[in-house]
């Protein structure tokens, strides 16, 4: 028996239609949706778009814009100050989110755990710190940080230990941004790898253990390759997280009135406090915006390679 085909002009055409019945149809449901696109249309997508056009122009905010094409980016590339950003920016990441992260999985580990009592006090307590924001936390610190009257000073004298500077000196004002942001992030990390882990089958420890395999065997070939997912996707988030710090760095440093940013020899001088003082500070809203792209670029190329070095998607 010969099949009869329809031709490809008119097969495209009932493609149309049926797509124009389908939008007609439903209607209704993109009235209703619409509305968070506008936003985001507005909010998001219109900024993002300006943001790239002012890139390739020079303007102080007030006067008109001048073009200057790639002039921005190529001044970027070649600007120390920014480039030295970007090194405290690493620097931080290496010295407070990898110390968090391993932090956070060694508590989830141990109130996962079946001889810890009263769990929910230790993830409220652990958590606690990330309610309040960032600002009110570094407050706090500056007062815990100082060199007359601080806290810690007052500890270390109590041992015969010389008063430190930890705010004033350029060897003790990073570290001292590593100790907050660790204080503040570990509790909500720690939350994340504890729903991982209790996410896991305990059928497979029981199963394990039938086998005779010791808990060391348990930990490194079941718990780790399950929780592998939930740490890369976590890294990718501590990753974008630590090249957009802004709150704890420019309130440690002495806040957005200081005479100097990032502080002493501008040592605690991050990507997002050096574009903000080139915006706000300096009126070089161009040269802030190219700023802001290529630290973009920045972001997902070291996300990039993190997840292609663990031959991974945080989100398999």
């Amino acid at each position: 028996m010969a099949t009869q085909t329809i031709p490809a002009p008119r097969s495209k055409a009932d493609d149309r239609r049926t797509m124009f019945k389908e939008a007609k149809r439903n209607a209704w449901a993109y009235v209703f949706i619409s509305p968070f696109y506008l936003l985001y249309a507005v909010f998001g997508m219109f900024p993002l778009a300006y943001g790239i056009w002012l890139s390739f122009h020079k303007w102080d905010g007030i006067s008109p814009m001048q073009w200057v094409g790639l002039a921005n980016y190529t001044k970027l590339l070649l600007d120390d100050i920014w480039w030295y950003s970007i090194y405290n920016t690493v620097w931080l990441f290496f010295a407070a989110t990898v110390p968090q992260i391993i932090l956070a999985l060694i508590l989830a580990f141990i109130i996962n755990s079946n001889y810890i009592k009263g769990k929910d006090l230790f993830r409220a307590a652990y958590f606690m710190p990330i309610v309040a924001s960032s600002v009110a936390v570094s407050l706090l610190f500056v007062s815990l940080f100082g060199q007359r009257y601080g806290l810690l000073n007052y500890f270390t004298s109590m041992v015969g230990l010389p008063q430190i500077d930890w705010l004033g000196d350029r060897n003790w004002l990073k570290p001292s941004m590593a100790i907050v942001i660790v204080w503040q992030w570990t509790g909500y990390t720690m939350i994340i790898f504890l729903a991982g882990l209790q996410s896991i089958n305990t059928e497979l420890y029981e199963a394990a253990r039938v086998d005779g395999a010791e808990t060391r065997d348990v930990f490194w070939k079941i718990t780790m390759p399950l929780m592998r997912p939930v740490i890369l996707f976590q890294v990718v988030l501590a990753i974008i997280g630590a090249m957009q710090n802004f709150d704890i760095p420019v309130m440690l440093a002495g806040g957005t009135q200081s005479s100097s940013p990032g502080g002493t020899d501008r040592s605690g001088l991050v990507a997002m406090v050096n574009l903000y003082w080139t915006a706000f500070k300096y009126t070089e809203f161009g040269y802030a915006a190219a700023m802001g792209f290529l630290l973009f670029v920045l972001i997902i190329t070291f996300s990039y390679t993190y997840n292609r070095w663990q031959g991974g998607n945080p989100t398999d």
